[in-house]
């Protein structure tokens, strides 16, 4: 959600999802895709800069949690075992084995 200024000093706040466009007569009506109308005292380039800011944080937030370190420590120690004993072409019986990922653990 970002936060606007109606014209009446009012704040509130607008998820930019649903919005259809930006317009810059005078003063700047956000549409929504209900049909909404909103006019609000901040320009349209502050408007799109808080959009991206609250894009960016929404994908920060998503990907924080797969880039913990004491959840990948098992799956790499995993693969590490694996990797060793898998990944390399046997000389044995003359077969590739396919390396391992270690998404796939």
């Amino acid at each position: 959600m970002i936060i606007v200024t109606r014209l009446d000093k009012q704040q509130m706040y607008l998820n930019p999802d649903q919005i259809v466009s930006i317009e810059e007569t005078p003063d700047t009506v956000i549409t929504l895709f209900n049909g909404n109308h909103f006019i609000v005292k901040e320009r349209a380039q502050i408007i799109i800069s808080r959009i991206i800011a609250f894009r960016a944080r929404v994908i920060r937030r998503a990907g924080s949690a797969a880039q913990k370190k004491y959840l990948s420590r098992p799956k790499q120690s995993q693969f590490r075992n694996i990797n060793d004993n898998n990944a390399c072409p046997s000389k044995d019986d003359g077969r590739f084995r396919t390396p391992f990922h270690p998404q796939d653990v």
